[in-house]
């Protein structure tokens, strides 16, 4: 027996997901737009193809480091000896010596304002003892994280046959960053960084371009062509575009903003319900409860286009029969949402209180119901 229970919501803009704005042509090989408070895709082309990620990898670089640094396995002012694999790394570098000890505060500058490559080798030599190990934790993380589509051969991004990624996992990991590391995260938008007496200035132009923009990282390569991970804040909204294999520094810069600017004109993100907000009540047997409040745990958002308003059906179904012991936070239902005839998605709902079992003459009673209505 399963009880359908069907509810209409009127919300501005949900309908619009039926036909939204056609996302802009970008001039890359692959790209996606992701709100980050959503996790939702908004736009993309290839997103899960496979491409050279360049010094995008240093991206996982950095969020090992700030993992060690929460953990208290590193410290910012550490002293990290520079071994002579990071100082003839070839490439971006931030030129550490060797017998000139730097701290991990300034490698970490290094590998995010100066993209440094010996910087990034002397950060997975200290967490790791080698870069190959570095690359193993790495991979681990990937997968913890969600990157199922991803590789890492180094700790730079310099080419390798075993190095690979897609625009989805890059997001993953940015949306990672900020979420994980929000202590860490507002060096991304360091627009310049000295270290040796050498200035160098972060090679994100959209810092420059557009005050909402606070990070993340560039990469470039021959092969992997001009790549960028944007964020930007406008709001209480942030978004996160990844654009890969872009024919110039200068390109990668405009379809990356043309990216951004198309989500926040064209999408909002949207409270439908509050967390702790019952939807409606569920029918509990053999509990010392009758019915069950159910929802969410936490606030429920979803990203929803700007252009219209209409109804949304929102159908709610119980898993039935519900019987007693059932925990708070325990999957009883589901939410699906609809919007002319398209189904915008899923959502399990979850048991807002416990409900313990009933004594022995409110279990027999529930029982001999439950028998009859099994007929």
């Amino acid at each position: 027996m399963r009880l359908l229970i069907a509810v209409f919501v009127s919300l501005f803009s949900l309908v619009a997901l039926a036909q939204p704005v056609p996302a802009p042509a970008l001039a890359a090989n692959a790209w996606v737009l992701v709100d980050q408070a959503t996790g939702q895709v908004l736009a993309g082309k290839d997103v899960d193809a496979r491409v050279e990620p360049a010094s995008l990898t240093k991206l996982m670089t950095a969020y090992l480091t700030f993992a060690a640094l929460k953990a208290g396995t590193l410290s910012p002012e550490q002293q990290v000896p520079v071994s002579e694999k990071a100082w003839r790394m070839e490439g971006s570098r931030m030129f550490i010596e060797p017998n000139k000890p730097v701290t991990v505060d300034q490698l970490i500058r290094g590998v995010i304002v100066q993209s440094g490559n010996d910087a990034c080798v002397a950060l997975a030599e200290t967490i790791a003892g080698s870069e190959e190990a570095f690359a193993v934790l790495m991979n681990r993380e990937a997968q913890r994280l969600g990157m199922t589509n991803t590789n890492f051969a180094n700790s730079t991004g310099l080419p390798d046959p075993q190095l690979y990624t897609t625009a989805n996992d890059l997001a993953l990991l940015a949306a990672a960053i900020i979420r994980d590391f929000p202590e860490y995260y507002s060096l991304y938008s360091l627009k310049e960084y000295t270290y040796n007496n050498i200035k160098q200035p972060n090679r994100n132009r959209l810092l420059y371009m557009d005050p909402t923009v606070d990070g993340m990282k560039t990469g470039h390569t021959s092969s992997a062509g001009y790549c960028l991970v944007s964020t930007a804040q406008r709001g209480e909204r942030r978004l996160i575009s990844v654009v890969l294999g872009a024919a110039s520094d200068t390109v990668r810069a405009q379809e990356s903003l043309k990216l951004l600017n198309f989500g926040f004109q064209f999408y909002q993100t949207v409270k439908l319900y509050g967390g702790g907000e019952a939807l409606s009540q569920f029918r509990v047997w053999k509990g010392k409860l009758n019915e069950l409040p159910v929802g969410f745990s936490e606030d429920f958002v979803m990203s929803l286009p700007t252009s219209s308003a209409d109804k949304v059906e929102a159908t709610l179904e119980s898993r039935q029969p519900l019987v007693a012991p059932i925990q708070k936070g325990q999957q009883v239902g589901m939410l699906t949402l609809s919007a002319e005839g398209q189904t915008l998605g899923r959502y399990p709902v979850v048991a807002l209180e416990d409900v313990p079992v009933a004594g022995f003459f409110g279990r027999l009673w529930d029982a001999i119901v439950m028998f009859f209505k099994s007929l």
